[in-house]
């Protein structure tokens, strides 16, 4: 069991940044698969970004090709946490992001939301155009 808690979520003009924090407690956070959500009002919970479980490997990173070069995943082992550094904000980023996560031993991307175990609450960022 993981249990996660998000952060860093609010309010932001278009071109402006954010970074929210996956805090994660109950096990060894750095063993599982890590992957940002998102879900705007109306519409489906899409992926957003993912990192892969730290190892004798470095760890495999994934974006959405709507994020790619302005938003970076990233991990830190000593505070039990992932983040992501949002950039350029847009106004369609506007949504209710969710960090997921999973236990398994994973090398390849996972965009779906069933591929993830356990589930934060969610942060909400809204972008003003």
């Amino acid at each position: 069991q993981v249990q996660l808690v998000e952060s860093g979520g609010g309010l932001v003009q278009a071109g402006g940044s954010l970074r929210l924090s996956c805090a994660a407690s109950g096990r060894t956070f750095s063993r599982f698969y890590v992957g940002w959500f998102r879900q705007a009002t109306g519409k489906e919970r899409e992926f957003v970004a993912a990192i892969s479980q730290s190892g004798y490997t470095s760890s495999s990173i994934y974006y959405a090709d709507s994020v790619k070069g302005r938003f970076v995943i990233s991990r830190d082992i000593t505070k039990n946490a992932v983040y992501l550094q949002m950039e350029r904000l847009k106004f369609e980023d506007t949504a209710v992001y969710y960090c997921a996560a999973d236990g398994g031993q994973y090398f390849s991307a996972r965009y779906y939301p069933e591929q993830y175990a356990y589930w934060g609450q969610g942060t909400e960022v809204t972008v003003s155009a």
